[in-house]
């Protein structure tokens, strides 16, 4: 029997098999609000059966975007526009989730095909935050904008955007929020000593580095209902020299789990240029250090990083390193890659679809 085609219940809400589709930006939005484009995103690897999807990275406010396309959950009009996709979704069996995050010091920038860029003022970029003013880019290529280096009022009004948008998330008909505390945005930024030179309450040691992820979390978790799942993404690692480790990580995520975190989602890197160089190379080694935090904290884990193949998801799972399998490309590649999987391993295909997928030839 397929380990990667097993149930996986987490509260109220059961996964028909442990392969998701990790969250990816589209940059297709406009002024945060879903265009038929994410319907089709979505709805095909929901059709196409894979247990959890979880959507891209959504904004909690127009100034925590990261480009002018990407998704938002800061009004209304964001949420009517997401009900019909979310339903459709659960309506073929998927599980549909949706990471929310501020994208501080990389944030207002060109969609990836406009050269990923800040946007200047004449190109309406927008003003950006941070832990400090220092730019992502210090050589003033790229990401070149100084944010503003974030006050107490600053820190209070991002919490308070996070509980907003984690409401609204619901209303939407998520079954699933996921808190983006990895890549270099906000949370992240934060949190690495690589960033955070601040020497208030909100830097310092790992208890003041920390202090805005927990607080966030703990205000998330307080308006989320307890009934359905709460993860993090994690960048569990900043693969470089003088930033986070997976022990730092580990030493974080048991904290979450405390208040109330049920998935760590184990990505990796993005802090700092050098470490953002460093995603396209060692994100495979991101499955052993999930086992790592999956072992240690007793949290359900997410594997993600280089996940292609059939037999590859099917032994992240079955030898215990993770309890999910997240894939990116692949299902890019392979909206049907759920099925094709199972095909592969001899599993139920046709379990895998609520609805009957064929064709007549006539």
């Amino acid at each position: 029997m397929s380990a990667l085609f097993t149930p996986l219940k987490i509260k109220d809400v059961t996964l028909r098999n442990r392969l998701g589709m990790a969250p990816m930006c589209q940059y297709s939005s406009v002024d945060g609000v879903a265009q038929p484009w994410h319907m089709t995103h979505i709805g095909a690897r929901a059709v196409g059966g894979a247990g959890l999807i979880i959507a891209e990275a959504t904004a909690i406010s127009p100034e925590g975007r990261i480009s002018p396309g990407c998704a938002g959950l800061w009004n209304e009009a964001q949420v009517a526009a997401l009900i019909p996709i979310n339903a459709f979704a659960k309506s073929q069996g998927a599980v549909i989730g949706v990471q929310i995050g501020h994208a501080g010091r990389k944030a207002s920038s060109a969609r990836p095909w406009d050269g990923g860029a800040h946007l200047t003022d004449a190109e309406d970029g927008w003003p950006i935050l941070g832990p400090t003013s220092e730019a992502f880019d210090s050589d003033g290529t790229r990401l070149f904008k100084a944010p503003s280096a974030m006050s107490l009022a600053d820190i209070e009004g991002v919490t308070a955007d996070f509980v907003a948008s984690a409401k609204r998330a619901l209303d939407a008909g998520y079954d699933l929020l996921e808190i983006h505390g990895a890549h270099g945005y906000l949370l992240h930024s934060f949190f690495t000593p690589l960033v955070n030179t601040r020497t208030d309450a909100y830097g310092g040691d790992f208890a003041g580095r920390s202090r805005m992820m927990v607080e966030t979390v703990s205000a998330v978790r307080a308006v989320w209902p307890e009934r359905l799942p709460l993860a993090v993404r994690l960048s569990v690692t900043d693969w470089i020299d003088g930033g986070l480790t997976i022990d730092d990580n580990i030493q974080l995520a048991k904290i979450l789990r405390d208040l109330g975190v049920d998935i760590v989602d184990c990505s990796g890197g993005g802090a700092t240029p050098a470490a953002r160089a460093s995603i396209g190379t060692r994100t495979a080694d991101q499955v052993g250090l999930a086992a790592k935090m999956r072992a240690e904290t007793g949290l359900i884990t997410a594997a993600v990083g280089c996940i292609t193949t059939a037999a590859q998801a099917e032994e992240i799972i079955a030898s215990g390193q993770a309890d999910i399998a997240l894939m990116a490309r692949q299902f890019l590649r392979d909206p049907f890659a759920a099925m094709t999987f199972a095909h592969a391993l001899g599993a139920d295909a046709k379990a895998q679809v609520a609805v009957p997928v064929g064709h007549f030839v006539g």
